[in-house]
């Protein structure tokens, strides 16, 4: 039984290895793509919108109110990048349920760099709410010895991000192949109906604790921009 995608490769040449992670983030970057293309060709301001379009504004609604409660700011600036983050991961946990299908999400390298993304938010949308000096300045507040402090924190809670994600992706595929294996019969359904919960679950609060990091760093008033 294979831990992490990255154990399964499809294709090996010298350096280059080609392996589950790779080719079903692709798959899934491509699936969003086409389902953002076709989703929104077709934008209406009528009364009588198609069902697409519907789930599409519930779920940007959703998105902005929980930006704004958790951040108290506008969540405009920030819903291209939380939304991105949120749709990539529910989509990649929920795709378990398919048959041959191994969540890349389920690999450490995946989960890292979905944190590190986060990591380099923080400044950038720091220094674009605040610019640079007032943001490089909250380093050294109360006092400038707190700065490898702030660092550590930094570097810290990005490491939680990529492996709290990761093990819990990775230990509900493993805790559902034994459980299958001992009733194969009984529990698939059961594991399925989890495995959604527990996907969408994982989602939200990978995108609420990126709000809560990058809010923190741009901490003006509501509406300030």
């Amino acid at each position: 039984m294979q831990i992490s995608p990255d154990e399964i490769v499809f294709w090996n040449w010298g350096f280059v290895t080609i392996n589950a992670t790779l080719v079903f983030t692709w798959m899934i970057m491509l699936l969003l793509g086409i389902g953002a293309w076709l989703v929104t060709r077709k934008l209406s301001t009528d009364t009588q919108l198609s069902h697409w379009q519907n789930l599409l504004e519930v779920l940007v609604v959703n998105l902005r109110d929980q930006i704004e409660q958790t951040s108290g700011q506008n969540p405009d600036r920030y819903l291209p990048f939380i939304g991105t983050l949120f749709v990539f991961i529910a989509t990649a946990n929920l795709l378990a349920i398919v048959p041959g299908y191994h969540p890349p999400t389920a690999s450490l390298s995946t989960t890292a760099a979905l944190a590190i993304c986060v990591f380099f938010s923080v400044p950038v949308f720091g220094i674009s709410q605040s610019g640079i000096w007032k943001y490089l300045h909250h380093y050294i507040e109360p006092i400038p010895i707190l700065f490898p402090f702030y660092i550590i924190s930094e570097l810290s809670r990005t490491l939680a991000l990529a492996v709290r994600l990761f093990g819990n992706v990775m230990s509900d595929g493993m805790i559902g192949a034994i459980l299958i294996s001992i009733a194969p019969f009984f529990f698939p359904a059961i594991m399925q109906a989890l495995g959604l919960l527990t996907g969408l679950i994982q989602a939200y609060i990978f995108a609420v604790l990126a709000v809560v990091y990058i809010g923190s760093a741009s901490n003006e008033d509501y509406g300030s921009k």
